[in-house]
């Protein structure tokens, strides 16, 4: 795999507040996408007291050539006592906020719409007071699923982008460009008092003018926040990357993107997608959403 370039150096972390979290999960049996998906960013975030909860995994019914997420055909049946386990660990962990996402679900009707309202309800039973992000997969485009989640009222609906239209097929074979601007669209029309989030990877051969584009396509639905962040390649079995791209590019997509509208853009080579998610609840006093009722 290529050198990485100076600015993609991790601290190291505390590994006393890691080995916490860590006891958490563990004694829940839960996953993360930060230890699944191998992010860069596991020692800060743990050290930090949080982590990014993987629900129906850890298994994912796609196999997109990017990710370091376990792909399995026959994914086990879902578990019923998960939306309980990680309402405990969001009250043990004493979360402010916490971002739910999941693995791919297709075997299911509603691509795993249900587990995450029985997530967004557990954890509103014992932490109330915690704000909630859901990373969503693009559930096949079922937006009756979609309603159901909008309907349990997270304050956040993230669906990623992941790449400019160019790549999709070789990127996300599985996925569709116009169904994830569809998506997000469609949360803004069902919801429009939750937030909508999307995020971006670069370092696969994109180039400047093609992610611009695509900020203005998420712009264009009203999506609310992005987040923009180098590609790493996980293993020799997974996409190359391109290019490193220079934190002073990082900089110009988030004054383009703030200049085009956007609440907030987080950009940075070490960004991803619920990489400082817990800021959102400044954003939220700053531009509050007015409820549709």
């Amino acid at each position: 795999m290529t050198v990485k370039p100076d600015w993609l150096r991790v601290k190291a972390p505390q590994w006393e507040r890691v080995g916490n979290v860590k006891e958490v999960l563990r004694d829940l049996a839960l996953n993360t996408v930060c230890e699944e998906a191998s992010c860069p960013n596991i020692g800060e975030c743990f050290n930090a007291g949080t982590a990014t909860f993987l629900i129906m995994g850890p298994a994912c019914t796609r196999a997109c050539p990017y990710c370091d997420i376990d792909f399995e055909k026959k994914p086990k049946p879902l578990d019923p006592t998960e939306p309980t386990r990680l309402a405990e660990a969001v009250r043990r962990m004493k979360l402010n906020h916490v971002v739910i996402t999941s693995v791919n679900r297709d075997d299911l009707a509603d691509g795993g719409a249900s587990q995450f309202v029985g997530c967004i309800e557990g954890i509103r039973t014992v932490s109330p007071q915690t704000t909630i992000e859901v990373l969503i997969p693009d559930l096949c485009a079922n937006w009756d699923a979609l309603a159901v989640i909008l309907q349990a009222a997270p304050e956040v609906l993230n669906h990623n982008t992941e790449t400019v239209p160019r790549l999709y097929r070789r990127v996300r074979p599985q996925g569709n460009y116009d169904r994830t601007l569809e998506l997000i669209r469609r949360s803004r029309q069902l919801a429009p008092q939750i937030y909508t989030k999307s995020g971006i990877m670069v370092g696969l051969g994109e180039t400047d003018e093609e992610i611009r584009a695509c900020m203005q396509d998420l712009r264009d639905v009203d999506c609310d926040i992005l987040t923009i962040g180098q590609y790493l390649q996980p293993s020799h079995k997974h996409l190359k990357v391109d290019n490193f791209i220079h934190p002073e590019q990082f900089d110009a997509w988030k004054a383009f993107g703030e200049e085009i509208g956007f609440l907030q853009v987080v950009s940075s080579p070490l960004t991803r997608s619920s990489y400082h998610a817990e800021e959102v609840r400044e954003l939220m006093q700053r531009y509050p959403k007015v409820s549709a009722e």
